[in-house]
């Protein structure tokens, strides 16, 4: 028998406290504890990145961390990707321009992968994209789109840092 515990985390800018079981995975407390249906269960053994989610800012697969474990934390899902507004991300436009979200189901676990990757501003080649990438399966684009999406989502970046550093606003 496990104990309850109540747990805080600040999911998607909203402050979420709910009491469950200590054993709760991450996944399983965002799911059917707080109501976020974005990160999918898929894998159960963190391997297949469908549950990634961050937390402060550092992607996670939250099939394999306790919620209990991460009490107090922020955590962003794909949904938190957003703008206030509702207003995609421009990760989130790449991917929808360029066809990179087939069936949608690795597709939360994709934008959080990439979010990290392209938080540290570094340029990444195509290769590099892909090996990031390593850990997130997908069984419709065979990867293309998605490498696509970032790197474009990549170049959109680099060009808005650049013109705001000559003082262009974006």
């Amino acid at each position: 028998m496990s104990a309850d515990l109540t747990t805080t985390l600040v999911v998607n800018g909203r402050t979420v406290t709910r009491t469950a079981g200590a054993h709760l995975s991450l996944l399983r407390w965002l799911r059917d504890v707080a109501d976020v249906l974005d990160p999918k269960y898929a894998c159960g053994e963190g391997v297949c990145g469908a549950c990634a989610v961050l937390v402060d800012g550092e992607p996670v697969s939250s099939c394999i961390v306790l919620a209990a474990q991460v009490d107090g934390a922020r955590v962003t899902t794909a949904a938190g990707l957003t703008g206030p507004g509702g207003e995609l991300s421009p990760l989130q436009r790449a991917f929808h321009e360029h066809h990179a979200a087939q069936c949608g189901f690795c597709t939360p676990g994709m934008l959080i992968c990439a979010t990290a990757m392209l938080a540290d501003g570094m340029t990444r080649t195509r290769d590099e994209i892909r090996h990031e990438l390593h850990g997130n399966l997908c069984r419709c684009t065979g990867y293309q789109q998605v490498v696509d999406a970032i790197e474009a989502a990549q170049g959109a970046a680099q060009g808005a840092a650049q013109g705001a550093a000559q003082g262009i606003p974006p």
